[in-house]
């Protein structure tokens, strides 16, 4: 990770001192008892006079020198040390909540991670891809095989790797690319387009007695002789329809309770999770048939399917929110009866993908899911649909409908003049947030690109300096839109582009600017920007408030958090180098009250 520096190489005496008491008190991110009274005083003055001898002995020190650690500090041991490493090393970046032990196992490192730290578990190691849930996270190592841990994945098993909350290899063989994860599931989409679906409990992932062993490959397949049979339960989820010559599928994004899936070819598809896969209109379909698991011990009848009615809650019951004067009684129907004696709970509830209906012949370009709505992006334009109670599908604020069922375009040129054309560039969502990247043309001057967000701001999510906890018309972020800067090139200013946006279904922000590519030979990285909720320090400024407005992260310091890019040799989760010479970046996600940035292989 490079860091770029605010700051000059000269400081005065006092203000040296002052920085040398700040980096002495916030070295370790363990907590520390204040010091009080007399005692406080004492150590207070120790603490000033040994600064005053340092400033007067010390020899100049650049901000990027090599600063050795002192013995007492290179004899305690730790998994956690500083933001950065000096050795050219590759380090992983934590902070947040470790309560579920997903940031580090060990039991020196603290529940919460306050500010941005170096875990030694995934030094030297490059990923494919990450996801972190509430209580369990998986990845995806440079071999594309996937790797499960946290105390939702252990739970009360008395494995061996339980004790140690090492992440334990899950799938292999798949070449796996992309991960989704819910809260009690996990998807990988491999690189020839195939979906898998895991339990995210380890329990629920050994295989029963009798039960065949899952394979999606030929039955001439090699892992029998090498000794590397199938041992992880594993689903593989199929479209309904047969998919076109040379078509597969490409991404996948997940929601609580959904998935949606695109292909090559721009088609879109969604897979119910669970009977409320459409609780809220955001699977976009109601019809849906899944196999019928009460004939599991004739395997002669697993061809038998069941079909389900998954009905909106709104449509179902129009009544439910109002007062029980106006209230009417409904009586359960048979589709409703037939929806409690189905289980839902295990992965092979559903093994289908079923395509939009109202998306057939609509080429997407970009899908994004969020908790319980959906998005596409189509020619620079927009379609929502879902749960809409906090405004999250953007259709303004005159549309109070808290659930959109069929997909609706979203206007983001309300507030722009008739003159300037609007082209979205692409769509992220998580929880009930969404936000827009759009580029903006008036035809007489430079493009300037903004960054929309619509939703729950209640703990300031939408970055427009409000803590509102409904916006259904797109607001602009404030601090990354309208951005420009000089570019050597064409010697005029250019707009400058986020590269990537995370929404953490918790309602905390991450964005990093692309700020590499015109950098020139100087250029240092991308500018990561953090705002939102920051209940459990995942922001990772360390503090607890919550932030409504994107922020430049710093660390220990001060100086700005810049991701970068670089080539590096490559180990995977094994230990085993992989490959020299990799061309990998940072990436940033947020997850569930916490933040990581690691290293990413470049496609």
């Amino acid at each position: 990770m490079m860091l770029r520096s605010s700051r000059t190489l000269t400081q005065s005496a006092p203000l040296s001192r002052k920085r040398l008491f700040s980096q002495a008190s916030t070295s370790s991110i363990c907590a520390r008892k204040p010091l009080q009274g007399r005692a406080a005083l004492t150590s207070a003055s120790a603490i000033a006079a040994a600064g005053g001898l340092w400033y007067v002995t010390r020899e100049e020190i650049h901000n990027d020198a090599v600063i050795a650690p002192t013995a007492a500090a290179a004899g305690k041991k730790t998994t956690v040390t500083g933001v950065s490493r000096q050795d050219g090393s590759l380090a992983t970046l934590v902070w947040g909540s470790n309560k579920n032990h997903l940031l580090s196992a060990d039991s020196q490192i603290p529940d919460s991670v306050r500010t941005p730290a170096a875990v030694d578990w995934l030094q030297d190691i490059a990923l494919r891809d990450i996801a972190l849930q509430e209580k369990h996270a998986a990845c995806i190592d440079a071999n594309g095989d996937v790797y499960q841990w946290g105390d939702g994945f252990f739970g009360s098993s008395g494995s061996a790797s339980s004790s140690s909350g090492k992440p334990v290899l899950t799938l292999r063989g798949k070449n796996v690319m992309c991960l989704q994860a819910t809260a009690d599931r996990v998807f990988a989409l491999s690189a020839s387009g195939r979906i898998y679906a895991l339990a995210a409990n380890q329990v629920k992932q050994e295989l029963s007695a009798g039960q065949p062993i899952p394979s999606s490959n030929p039955w001439w397949g090699t892992g029998w002789f090498w000794g590397e049979e199938e041992i992880i339960d594993f689903a593989e989820i199929m479209p309904q329809e047969k998919l076109g010559w040379n078509e597969r599928f490409v991404s996948i994004s997940a929601g609580k309770d959904h998935i949606l899936a695109l292909t090559n070819t721009g088609r879109t598809f969604a897979h119910p999770i669970n009977l409320q896969a459409n609780a809220y209109g955001q699977l976009g379909m109601r019809k849906v048939d899944v196999p019928d698991h009460s004939h599991d011990g004739h395997p002669h009848l697993h061809h038998i399917r069941k079909q389900l009615d998954l009905t909106p809650k709104a449509i179902a019951d129009p009544y439910a929110k109002s007062t029980p004067a106006v209230r009417r009684a409904t009586e359960p129907t048979e589709s409703k009866s037939l929806e409690l004696a189905v289980n839902d709970s295990s992965i092979h509830f559903s093994d289908r993908l079923f395509e939009v209906p109202a998306l057939e012949g609509v080429k997407v370009d970009r899908i994004a899911a969020g908790a319980r709505s959906s998005f596409v992006l189509s020619g620079g334009r927009v379609l929502g649909w879902g749960a809409n109670e906090f405004g999250q599908i953007g259709l303004g604020g005159n549309v109070t409908l808290a659930v959109i069922t069929v997909p609706t375009e979203v206007i983001l040129w309300r507030t722009t003049p008739r003159t300037t054309k609007t082209t979205c560039l692409d769509i992220y969502a998580g929880g009930d947030l969404a936000f827009f990247k759009v580029e903006r043309v008036d035809g007489t001057a430079m493009p300037f690109v903004d960054v929309l967000a619509c939703g729950n701001g209640q703990w300031g999510g939408l970055g427009n300096n409000l803590f509102s906890n409904g916006q259904g018309t797109p607001v602009r972020a404030r601090n990354v839109s309208g951005l420009m800067e000089y570019d050597e090139g064409s010697k005029n200013l250019q707009p400058i582009y986020p590269h990537q946006i995370s929404v953490s279904p918790d309602g905390h922000v991450l964005l990093t600017l692309e700020t590499l590519s015109r950098g020139g030979p100087g250029g240092a990285g991308r500018d990561l920007l953090v705002w939102g909720a920051n209940q459990e320090f995942q922001l990772g400024n360390g503090k607890r408030g919550s932030l409504a407005v994107p922020t430049a992260l710093h660390a220990l310091n001060g100086e700005r958090v810049i991701l970068g890019k670089r080539r590096a040799d490559i180990r995977d989760m094994k230990g085993k180098v992989w490959k020299k010479g990799v061309q990998v970046e940072q990436c940033a996600v947020a997850g569930w009250g916490n933040s990581v940035v690691y290293w990413r292989i470049c496609r």
